[in-house]
């Protein structure tokens, strides 16, 4: 597009101007990497203030419609894919960043499945399956926030149907949500098709930071997302001290959606500390079964205060959307019967075996790892993640940089990588941890980095 004029921009005030462009984006008339007019040639063509067409190209900026590139001028976004998790086109390469259960540490569905059936559920029922509401209600009652009277209780299809749902109930196109930084691949894809104003907050080692969240909260985020324990990619959880001071800078805005996704719950290794104080007024707890029942198990519960229940039954139609009872019968079963529990308190511990060991090998190796929880390890390299990656890849391993997982884009590159370890042999694990040291320029195997060969 010609910069001498804007052939189909319209308006007089920013959001009409806003709107103009993303019908024209909408139409085809206006591609990815477009260059749009100057500020002041637009202002002058349309009769407006500077300043309206500066606000006009901000808000679309913040919607992502747009990228401002500064003396380059202001681009119509590219289209970029998001990475998806557990996904990778590895062809002949180990991939070690699938972020995956372990196959062999899921229950058994076969007793389950076979009790499932019985009575068929007919339209107008209770959208949740009564043994499952029980055992439901005892697994998230006691780290709800409120009263067991208050805590009300929806089922989703998982995890990420809960958030998304949640956060089209509160949030509309342009509102602000307050996200980790790095983020998990989902929740990054929700922000960017709910057009919401991603704003990142730093995690360390005891979770989201307080600094980081209240300036989330300064920038008027409506809702705030936070993984209490086994943050994905970093593995960290919550401490008690640092829960406390969340809950001390969110008392003052008691009434910004708090989503906490416990998505890990029964593998954790870690206390559950919330975020979400006795006066917080709108709130959700949300656990999955995936991680640990299996990731084609799509069900998810959620406790939330009774507002928030209300505004998200309207999204959850009974006769279109309910999570099948077959589905919820199948949970109950699973979590019912002794065998399954104390398999997935096996995985659990695995993982974090697993996990501590090879952060062990790489310390050893010259390069400190700390193993967090979760499936997987956040591992600091020296040297730009990609590049550890490309030699990785020389050597028959396909990784996952942190690259994926950022939040906003900053142009410097990542220096993590994403690992999946627990289902190594003891062989491939001596051997990935000594390529991953000479990938990263570690001077004792260094001289090794570009050797191509396949793992043990």
């Amino acid at each position: 597009m010609s910069t001498d004029n804007a052939p189909g921009i319209s308006g007089s005030t920013a959001v009409e101007i806003a709107h103009s462009v993303r019908a024209l984006v909408d139409r085809g008339e206006l591609a990815p990497g477009d260059l749009l007019p100057p500020v002041r040639t637009l202002a002058e063509q349309l009769g407006i203030n500077r300043n309206t067409a500066v606000a006009a190209y901000r808000h679309l900026a913040r919607s992502g419609v747009v990228v401002s590139q500064g003396r380059a001028g202001t681009r119509i976004a590219q289209r970029a894919a998001v990475a998806q998790e557990g996904f990778a086109a590895a062809g002949s390469l180990r991939d070690v960043g699938t972020g995956n259960p372990d196959p062999q540490l899921i229950p058994d569905l076969g007793p389950a499945l076979a009790a499932a059936g019985g009575r068929p559920v007919l339209y107008g029922e209770p959208v949740i399956d009564r043994d499952l509401e029980r055992w439901a209600r005892d697994w998230m009652a006691a780290d709800a926030p409120a009263a067991v009277e208050d805590v009300r209780l929806t089922l989703t299809s998982g995890a990420v149907d809960a958030v998304e749902r949640l956060l089209a109930q509160a949030l509309q196109r342009d509102d602000a949500v307050a996200l980790e930084d790095p983020c998990f691949l989902a929740s990054i894809h929700l922000s960017r098709i709910g057009g919401y104003r991603a704003v990142p907050v730093p995690v360390d080692a005891e979770g989201m930071t307080v600094d980081g969240l209240r300036h989330a909260l300064d920038q008027g985020v409506r809702a705030v997302v936070s993984t209490p324990r086994a943050q994905n990619p970093t593995g960290a959880s919550l401490s008690a001290r640092r829960a406390e001071q969340l809950r001390d800078v969110l008392a003052e805005h008691p009434y910004v959606l708090v989503i906490q996704d416990d998505y890990y719950s029964f593998l954790s290794q870690q206390p559950f500390h919330s975020i979400i104080g006795p006066e917080h007024r709108r709130w959700a707890l949300v656990r999955s079964v995936s991680k640990f029942v299996g990731p084609d198990m799509c069900l998810a519960v959620t406790a939330t205060d009774p507002d928030t229940a209300g505004r998200l039954a309207l999204r959850l139609s009974p006769g279109t959307t309910w999570v099948s009872h077959l589905l919820q019968r199948i949970t109950h079963a699973v979590m019912a019967a002794p065998e399954s529990l104390e398999l997935i308190h096996r995985a659990g511990a695995h993982y974090a075996e697993r996990n501590a060991a090879f952060a062990a090998r790489l310390t050893a190796l010259g390069l400190p790892v700390e193993a967090g929880d979760g499936m997987s390890l956040w591992v600091p390299v020296p040297v730009p993640a990609r590049e550890v990656a490309d030699r990785l890849m020389r050597r028959g391993w396909l990784v996952r940089t942190g690259d994926e997982f950022r939040l906003v884009a900053t142009g410097a590159p990542s220096h993590h990588l994403r690992l999946t370890v627990h289902d190594l042999s003891e062989a491939d694990a001596r051997s990935l941890a000594a390529d991953v040291a000479g990938a990263a320029d570690i001077p004792a195997f260094a001289d090794v980095a570009g050797t191509v060969r396949s793992p043990a």
